[in-house]
């Protein structure tokens, strides 16, 4: 979409409207000829430092994107617009977030990469908010008002300023994924984590990338030959990581999670690190997966917000459910008995072969295990208990039964998964009790 097309009335009638680096250095007044219509409005990579005053005019906007512009504060107009559900203000300038900018109806927010110093206590009325972006700031401390946030499922606050977790945190009821890596209190044990993992350096000059398998958000995978001392080619994929943060935080602690998982068949090994890249980029050699494995699911949408796209033909037997669920539940109970909190455990994060065979990858948003706080290591494996109980409820929900002894095991499945989910989180059983238990299904 472009700048013509608005003024022209071309876009008339449209629900959703992009104008992304347009030059924008003013807020679009034709945008509110839209108003009866416009529900998804796009105005990243800008120039942008305000919002008019008037923008609750938009009686049906439900989704704002704001990003890579110039705002030092979160527009307080927002705050009026009653069924906005979704804002997003990455990478701008913003330090301040004023009570009054945060809609009633908001559900996700996200402040990603910005100078944000503290969040105001009337979060604590967004009864609504399900997922909260702040990684990449300046807090020092959450407000204890967020605790009244009890549909909150997923939040981001690494690469902050964080001295501690606050104890409310880790027992909110709905509450299955969190990334806290790079603060000041996750230091120790991340470089713990990394030294017990004892990982090889791999020289660069070893190395002939070939191809290249995908992008995310922290860095480049590519599939790559690695020189064996003998000479043979051993064929790997690389990762070199980007340095900027991400949404979910630093790619170092995403490194050294990779690291300190280890090897298991239900994950993706990291076999070394780099060394000696001729731009100093760090990065990592990977067992490279077959590529008979794709992702279990598509990453959620606005709509879905916290939850999993799948394909809408997405069925399979009981079984290769359970065989899927049998591999994943494992490879994460190793994580965190190697220390690491996978903060992001998802069926889009999941390359399955259709069969049951899985491995679970993308270690963005992941953090480390306090090492001198089992209750609170306790605490945290829990939550990552009800995103397991929540991709195993969507595992069984695409499975059908294929004999009487299938309807069993079924219900022996189900009360497990509401085991994981329930909203007391302290009465939930860890990834070891789970993998255990369905190993004996």
């Amino acid at each position: 979409m472009t700048l013509d097309q608005l003024r022209t009335g071309q876009l008339a009638g449209a629900r959703g409207v992009a104008l992304q680096c347009c030059g924008l250095t003013e807020f679009p007044r034709e945008i509110f000829d839209l108003a009866d219509t416009l529900e998804v409005l796009d105005l990243s990579g800008n120039a942008l430092s305000d919002l008019p005053e008037d923008l609750d005019r938009l009686h049906r906007l439900k989704v704002l994107f704001c990003s890579d512009n110039r705002y030092t504060e979160l527009p307080a107009v927002l705050g009026r617009c009653k069924r906005l559900e979704m804002v997003g203000f990455k990478a701008n300038r913003i330090r301040t977030v004023p009570a009054g900018a945060l809609p009633p109806a908001l559900r996700w927010l996200i402040l990603t990469d910005n100078e944000v110093e503290a969040l105001p206590a009337a979060i604590g009325r967004c009864e609504r908010l399900q997922k909260l972006m702040l990684a990449g700031n300046r807090l020092q401390t959450l407000p204890v008002e967020l605790a009244a946030c009890h549909g909150l499922e997923l939040l981001r606050i690494s690469a902050n300023r964080l001295e501690a977790l606050p104890g409310w945190l880790p027992v909110l009821p709905r509450l299955a994924w969190l990334a806290f890596a790079g603060n000041p209190f996750d230091d120790r044990a991340e470089a713990a984590a990394v030294e017990a993992a004892g990982i090889a350096p791999v020289s660069w000059q070893r190395l002939v990338l070939r191809e290249r398998l995908g992008e995310g958000a922290s860095g480049w995978i590519h599939r790559a030959d690695w020189t064996q001392d003998d000479g043979r080619l051993q064929p790997v994929a690389v990762k070199l990581f980007k340095g900027a943060v991400t949404s979910d935080g630093w790619p170092h602690s995403e490194m050294a999670a990779c690291m300190a998982a280890g090897a298991h068949p239900g994950l993706i090994t990291a076999l070394g690190r780099i060394e000696g890249h001729p731009e100093g980029t760090p990065g990592l050699v990977l067992a490279l997966v077959d590529p008979r494995f794709r992702n279990l699911a598509g990453p959620p949408s606005l709509e879905t917000c916290t939850r999993d796209v799948y394909a809408k033909d997405a069925r399979w037997p009981l079984s290769t459910a359970l065989r899927l669920a049998q591999c994943i539940a494992p490879a994460a109970a190793q994580l965190h008995a190697h220390g690491v909190l996978h903060g992001d455990l998802y069926a889009h994060n999941i390359l399955w072969d259709g069969e049951g065979a899985g491995r679970l990858g993308d270690y963005g948003a992941a953090s480390f295990l306090p090492t001198d706080d089992p209750e609170t290591a306790l605490s945290l494996q829990r939550i990552e208990a009800r995103a397991f109980g929540l991709l195993l409820g969507e595992l069984l929900a695409r499975s059908h039964s294929e004999s009487d002894a299938d309807a069993r095991r079924l219900a022996r499945l189900s009360e497990l998964q509401a085991r994981c989910t329930q909203p007391a989180a302290a009465a939930r059983p860890l990834l070891a009790e789970i993998a255990a238990a369905l190993a004996a299904a």
